[in-house]
C-alpha cells in the first residue's frame, strides 16, 4: 500500500492521542512499517533512531528476541482468562518476582500507567476507609507532576493544559513544591532544593494530614514537567514525613522504573520503600500494555475481610493478561541473565561523553543526567519550538519529542556507541535548524 494511502486512511479513521488533529494538515503523520533495535523503519526504507523509546516503553530494542519468543511460546498455551476467580502461571510468577525485587507484597494489575495511578489512588482512600478514617480522602502531588490523563490521575497532575481542559471533572487536592534541582538559588545544591521542598511538604502535611490519604511522587525524575530531576534526599524526607503524619506514600515509577534511573526502581536510591508502587511502560519492554500496583502487607491486610464492601472494588477485562505477563517475565529474565543494571552503568558512562557535547551549545542550559535519561533546556527557543525540533529531527533520522523547550533522550538500552554519536550529531544539527526559524504556532507541550 502506498504510504500516502495509509496516511489518508489514518486521518479519516483514527483519532490520534494527545494531538490537535488539525495540525496534521501541515505536519504529516509518519508511517512506520517495522522496528529493529533502536530503529523504526518507514515503508520506503527510511529510518528513525527512537531516542524516546516510543513514549518511554522500549527497554531492549524493537523486536527484542527474548520477549518476542516468550510471547510466541505463551500463545501456544493460553492467550487470556479472566483473573477474577481464576489464575495462571505467568501472573503468579511475575507477582512473586516483583514482590522479591521490591519488598512489597501483592500485585494488582491494570492496563497502562494511568490505570495504575487510578488503582493506587482508590486503594489509598479505601485503605483509610476500611480503617475507620473515611475523612482521609485527599492527596498531595508535586508541582509540575504528571500521573496520567484519566479523571483521577488528572486530579494529581499539575500540567495546566490537561487540567484546564477538564477542570470541571476533577477533584481538588493539595499541590506541594517540587524538588526540581533547576530551582537552585546561587550557592544551593540539589540536596538543598530537596530539603527546601521537603520543608514545604512538612508544612502542608502538618496542616492537613487529617484529610490526606496519600502523597504521590515520581521518584527522581518528573517526566512531563521537562525531565525535572531531584536529589534522593527528598524521597527520604517524604517517607519520614508520611510516617510522621500517617499518610501513605505512592511511588509512581511508571516512567522511571526498570532501570531508567540507574537502579531497578528509582526509590531504591533513597533507601526507602513506598506503601504503593505503580509500574507500567517498560514492564513489558514495550511489547504489550500492562500495569501493576504493588502494595505493602499492611495495605493488603486492611482489605482482607468477610465483608465484600471492604474488598478492593476495581477490575478490567484483561487484568493480568497471560501474554503481557509472559512479556514482563521475559523482561525480568533479561535483567537477571544479562546483568542489565551493571551493563547500563558502563553504557551511561560512554554515552555521557558523546552527549555532553550538547552542553557546550550556547543556547543549552541545565544539561542533566540520571541513569539512562539525559535532558537539557533550550534558552530563547521561540514559539512552537517542540514541533519545529520534532520536524527537523525527523528530517535527520531521529525521533525526538521535546517537552516544551526541554529536549531529552531516553533511548533503548541497546543503543551502540556509534548510534549514540549519531544521536548527538543529528540532534545538534536539528537544534540549529529549529532555532534558525520561529514560524510555528505554539503547540501542546507533550512528552
Amino acid at each position: 500500500m502506498p504510504p500516502s494511502d495509509l496516511l489518508s486512511r489514518s486521518l479519516a479513521a483514527v483519532w490520534h492521542p494527545c494531538t490537535q488533529m488539525k495540525r496534521h494538515e501541515a505536519l504529516p503523520l509518519v508511517p512506520i512499517s517495522r522496528g529493529e533495535g533502536v530503529w523504526l523503519y518507514g515503508p520506503d526504507g527510511e529510518r528513525y533512531l527512537d531516542a524516546v523509546s516510543s513514549w518511554w516503553v522500549n527497554l531492549f530494542g524493537h523486536g527484542a528476541p527474548r520477549i518476542k519468543q516468550a510471547i510466541k511460546d505463551q500463545l501456544d498455551q493460553l492467550e487470556h482468562v479472566m483473573l477474577a476467580g481464576f489464575t495462571h502461571e505467568p501472573v503468579v510468577r511475575l507477582s512473586e518476582r516483583l514482590a522479591a525485587l521490591s519488598g512489597l507484597g501483592h500485585a494488582f494489575y491494570g492496563s497502562d500507567g494511568a490505570s495504575a495511578t487510578e488503582i493506587a489512588l482508590k486503594m489509598a482512600a479505601h485503605y483509610w476507609k476500611n480503617l475507620g478514617r473515611p475523612g482521609k480522602h485527599r492527596y498531595v502531588y508535586l508541582a509540575g507532576s504528571y500521573h496520567g490523563e484519566t479523571i483521577g490521575a488528572l486530579a494529581v497532575t499539575d500540567v495546566p493544559v490537561f487540567r484546564s481542559a477538564y477542570a470541571e471533572l476533577i477533584g481538588q487536592h493539595y499541590c506541594a513544591a517540587s524538588p526540581d534541582a533547576r530551582q537552585a538559588q546561587p550557592g544551593e545544591s540539589a540536596e538543598d532544593v530537596a530539603l527546601r521542598a521537603a520543608a514545604d511538604l512538612a508544612r502542608l502535611l502538618a496542616a492537613h494530614h487529617g484529610e490526606i490519604a496519600a502523597l504521590i511522587v515520581e521518584p527522581l525524575v518528573q517526566g512531563a514537567s521537562g525531565m525535572a530531576m531531584h536529589h534522593p534526599r527528598y524521597l527520604a524526607e517524604a517517607r519520614r514525613l508520611c510516617d510522621q503524619y500517617d499518610v501513605l506514600l505512592i511511588a509512581d515509577e511508571i516512567a522511571v522504573g526498570f532501570g531508567r534511573t540507574g537502579t531497578l526502581f528509582a526509590h531504591q536510591q533513597a533507601g526507602i520503600k513506598p506503601d504503593l508502587l505503580c509500574l507500567s511502560k517498560g514492564i513489558t519492554g514495550g511489547f504489550l500494555p500492562l500495569a501493576a500496583v504493588l502494595c505493602s502487607d499492611a495495605v493488603y491486610a486492611a482489605f482482607y475481610s468477610d465483608d465484600v464492601s471492604r474488598g478492593f472494588l476495581h477490575s478490567h477485562s484483561y487484568t493480568g493478561n497471560p501474554l503481557a505477563c509472559a512479556a514482563a517475565n521475559a523482561v525480568l529474565d533479561e535483567f537477571e541473565q544479562a546483568d542489565v543494571l551493571a551493563a547500563n552503568r558502563e553504557r551511561a558512562a560512554r554515552w555521557q561523553v558523546a552527549f555532553s557535547t550538547l552542553a557546550a551549545h550556547p543556547r543549552v542550559q541545565h544539561f542533566r543526567h540520571c541513569g539512562m535519561i539525559w535532558a537539557f533546556d533550550v534558552q530563547d527557543a521561540g514559539h512552537g519550538f517542540a514541533p519545529r525540533l520534532f520536524r527537523a529531527a525527523l528530517a535527520r533520522g531521529l525521533l525526538l519529542r521535546p517537552v516544551g523547550n526541554t529536549v531529552y533522550f531516553m533511548p533503548p538500552y541497546v543503543l551502540t556507541g556509534d548510534e549514540a554519536q549519531f544521536l548527538t550529531d543529528q540532534t545538534l544539527a536539528a537544534l540549529q535548524a529549529a532555532l534558525a526559524t520561529d514560524t510555528e504556532t505554539p503547540d501542546v507541550p507533550l512528552a
